[in-house]
């Protein structure tokens, strides 16, 4: 386990490296030039090359990319060219707000989706089997944006349950005051996607010769399916789970924006549109080191929840 560990680590070291460099070479050689961006259109050439100057954009290129390398390495990202606020203070200040809301999402979307997955699987082809995958079918074809904006009308301004919009500095208010509305709406659209996945997980393990066996050695059918079926089909459920908890460190941008949440989502957008090279390159860097790391994780639980898989 130690030697894949490590083998592991040593193998993110090229891949980190290839995104570093690819990241610098498209905001170097193929993004607008940040000095003009940030002069405005009424900056005059001495005041544009005062800013090149400012931010060591006439240095050689070997030389950004070492600049680069070293923040990188420092964790000192600079400062927000937009906001002139610490790029490391801004990931500090943001990242709370965003995982209080997406945190909660991804733990309702697997704790509602598999049971309701399991249940209906057991139940292929019933009038309830059916039901369900046409009601998740039908949450599949309407857009998350009209779910917030039905949301938000129905619960917040016709019932008055929620408040539509607001944040506060206090974890305890705002996990019970203003995530719950987002949340929600989130996990209704969520948990569509999600059983179908988990149930076509759960009935490839339904069909095997396995599951035969045991129910014909006469195992409860609560035994068959947690102990023997569930547990096989954990290996893609945690994959899915690990390809979505990137996205919890990230936020959603249709949240953050329309339930006016101050997380990194929105700040992500915001930098988008203001062109603030220093926080998209950061976040994107820091989303491929957040995703490999999560990544190899799911590798070794796999080994915790299938002892016959191997790791080499």
């Amino acid at each position: 386990m130690l030697a894949y560990l490590l083998r592991r680590l040593w193998q993110m070291v090229p891949t980190l490296a290839g995104v570093v460099l690819l990241v610098f070479v498209l905001f170097k050689f193929f993004g607008g030039d940040p000095a003009e961006i940030l002069g405005g259109l009424n900056a005059s050439p001495e005041q544009i090359q005062a800013i090149r100057e400012q931010l060591g954009l006439n240095e050689p290129w070997w030389v950004q990319l070492g600049i680069f390398v070293q923040q990188i390495a420092s964790f000192d990202w600079g400062k927000s060219w937009a906001t002139n606020e610490s790029v490391a203070n801004l990931f500090a200040t943001r990242l709370p707000a965003t995982l209080t809301v997406m945190v909660p999402i991804l733990i309702l979307d697997t704790l509602v989706a598999l049971p309701i997955a399991m249940w209906v699987a057991v139940r292929r082809g019933s009038l309830a089997d059916r039901t369900i995958m046409v009601i998740t079918t039908v949450a599949l074809s309407i857009s998350f944006l009209v779910y917030i904006i039905v949301g938000q009308y129905v619960f917040g301004f016709q019932l008055g349950w929620f408040p539509v919009q607001g944040w506060s500095d206090s974890l305890l208010t705002n996990l019970l005051v203003y995530a719950p509305l987002p949340v929600l709406l989130a996990v209704l659209v969520g948990i569509a996607p999600q059983t179908r996945l988990y149930r076509s997980f759960l009935l490839d393990e339904l069909g095997h010769d396995y599951v035969r066996t045991a129910r014909a050695k006469g195992l409860p059918e609560g035994t068959v399916l947690f102990s023997h079926v569930l547990r096989n089909a954990l290996i893609p459920i945690l994959t899915n789970i690990g390809l979505a908890l990137p996205g919890i460190f990230v936020g959603s941008f249709l949240i953050e924006v329309f339930f006016s949440i101050p997380g990194l989502g929105r700040e992500v957008l915001l930098a988008v549109n203001r062109s603030d090279y220093p926080v998209i390159q950061a976040v994107t860097v820091y989303l491929a080191v957040l995703t490999m790391l999560i990544n190899l994780g799911t590798d070794l639980l796999y080994k915790l929840v299938d002892p016959r898989v191997v790791l080499k």
